[in-house]
Order: structure tokens, then sequence, then C-alpha cells
């Protein structure tokens, strides 16, 4: 009995030294995300043990728990074992791995209210199991815009159709906008993205081309202004931004069905998409070129900026 005894206590020691010396931090990027807004986590793991730790044989080694904290008491959305944390790996000991998973495609989040969110890793060579602290977060409601309609081809059979949302809401105390790409009766969700800050007294420009891309112009700054153009499958394919310098820039279109910018000045920035040269990026695409040519005809920056060229549906899709 007493040798049982002095086993269980040192079980008990062993999990209660693994637990100091190993950690687990769940970090999030916002504290307020737009329902169905993709909401990416990284799980920090930092090892002090003393010796290697070999997490990723298999998908049980991460699980997560939800709370609505709006419930009382609160109330689970659900446990997730299987996520998308595929990959064996190797923590050193006084080095840190970070993981990312999006939280979204593996949990009902599309009620509005707060929730908290913690991981539980399991060490499978030392058969025990460390849990985050509670990591809190919000799920807001926007309000929408603008909204359009539009048509996208197939395969076969009639287009498909589809419709762009503009909506705004609050995120870390800054009023943002939202795009929303959903089926006509909104029921399927095929892209919510972030284009941007907003200021609460301008309302976005927003114009579809032929082609079916989305331009949209909105004040961002006192004299600033952000234009995005979106492809049908909801991909940023362009992020630039203007000045108000002797005119204001506003959305225009050709005979040629191009849309663009007028007026203002173009300024450049780290986060244009496409990459400006002098960021260090590729050339600027020629989106006036005809849709036959290379996507290697590329043009100056400069002279992209002074002319205000056009943007179509040859603009190569850049990932944000």
């Amino acid at each position: 009995m007493k040798k049982s005894s002095i086993l269980l206590l040192s079980l008990w020691m062993a999990g209660q030294a693994a637990h100091a010396q190993v950690s687990v931090e769940l970090v999030l990027d916002q504290e307020q995300y737009l329902r169905d807004e993709p909401l990416p986590i990284r799980v920090r793991v930092t090892n002090r043990s003393g010796q290697p730790l070999r997490l990723g044989a298999d998908n049980s080694w991460l699980r997560f728990s939800i709370e609505n904290i709006d419930q009382s008491p609160p109330a689970p959305v659900g446990r997730v074992s299987d996520v998308s944390v595929s990959g064996e790996f190797t923590v050193e000991s006084a080095q840190v791995a970070t993981r990312l998973v999006d939280l979204v495609p593996a949990f009902d989040l599309g009620e509005p209210g707060r929730y908290q969110v913690t991981a539980t890793v399991s060490i499978r060579q030392w058969n025990d199991e460390i849990t985050s602290r509670p990591r809190p977060f919000e799920i807001v409601r926007g309000v929408k815009l603008w909204e359009q309609e539009f048509g996208v081809s197939v395969k076969e059979g009639p287009p498909e159709a589809r419709k762009y949302i503009l909506q705004q809401a609050r995120c870390n105390k800054n009023l943002m906008l939202y795009l929303r790409l959903t089926d006509l009766a909104g029921e399927r969700i095929f892209r919510v993205a972030q284009l941007g800050p907003m200021v609460s007294f301008g309302q976005p420009e927003a114009q579809l081309d032929r082609p079916g891309y989305l331009h949209v112009l909105v004040q961002s700054g006192a004299r600033s202004f952000l234009f995005s153009v979106v492809s049908p499958e909801g991909d940023l394919v362009l992020r630039q931004t203007y000045d108000y310098s002797t005119t204001r820039p506003t959305l225009r279109g050709n005979d040629e069905g191009h849309i663009f910018v007028q007026g203002g000045a173009r300024r450049i920035q780290n986060s244009d998409i496409p990459a400006s040269p002098s960021m260090g990026g590729a050339a600027l695409l020629d989106t006036n070129a005809p849709p036959t040519l290379s996507a290697t005809n590329a043009t100056n920056s400069a002279t992209h900026a002074a002319t205000n060229a056009p943007v179509g549906p040859n603009t190569k899709p850049a990932k944000p």
C-alpha cells in the first residue's frame, strides 16, 4: 500500500513537472471577427523540459474546445480533435514551435457573441496532456452597405449566380470594410475577407467589370483611399493606395469595359498587391494589355501610377 502511494505521488509530481516545463499559448491577431471570417489561431508550444518533444505523429496530438461565454453557464460550441495540422515534428529543449489553425471550418461560429477557445496538446512520450489558458474572442455582425448579383461561367449549363456584399464592422475598435461572396440565397459562403479600414463618414464606391471582377474604392483615412479588385472566386488580385491631391480619387470606366481610379496620386505601400518593384516585388502587371498577352508583359510602376492604368481580368491572382 505504501509503495503504491509512493508510485502515485511520483507520477503526480512528474506530471506537475511536465506542466511547468512545457507550456501551450494561443495567439489571435484580432479580438473581433466578422461572422464567417477566417479565424486563424497560432498554437505556441514552449519546451523547457531539457529533452526533445515529439509531436504530430497523428491528428490527436492537438484538440480545441470553444465555449459561448455569453451563456450562463458557458455553453460548449464543440470539441475538435481532427484538425488540419499534419506532419510529425520535434520541439527541441529551449525552443518554441508554432502551428497555425483556422477554427472556422471546424466549429459553428455563425452566431454573434463572445467566445473563448482552449487548446490541449497530448504528449504521447510522457502520457500527459497540457492545456492552454482560455483565449477570448468575439464574433460580430456586420452592417450591409452594398450588394450586387452576378453570373459566373461554368463548364456545363447556365452561369452560376453569385452575390458580392460589402459590409462594415468594428474590429479592434477600428471600422473595417469586408467583402462577403455568397450564392444568391446567402447560404453558401465562398469567401469572407477584410479589405481594409474605412472612415465612418465615407461610403465605398463599387463597380463590376464585364468578366465579373469587383472594383472597390473606399476612403481609409483623412486624405487616403484604398483601391481593391476581387475576382469572382473571392481572391484579392489588386490592392493600391491613393492620396487626395489636387483632385479626389474616384472610380471611372471606359468604352472597353475597364474600370480604373481617376484622380488623386498613387502612393506605394508595403501592402500593395502585386508588390511594387520599389518594395522588392515583381514589376506591376500591364493590366491594360489584352488577355492573350503573357503575364510577363509588365510596366514600370511609376508609369502605371502616373497613367492610372485600368485593371482588367488578366490581372493574375495574388494572395493577400
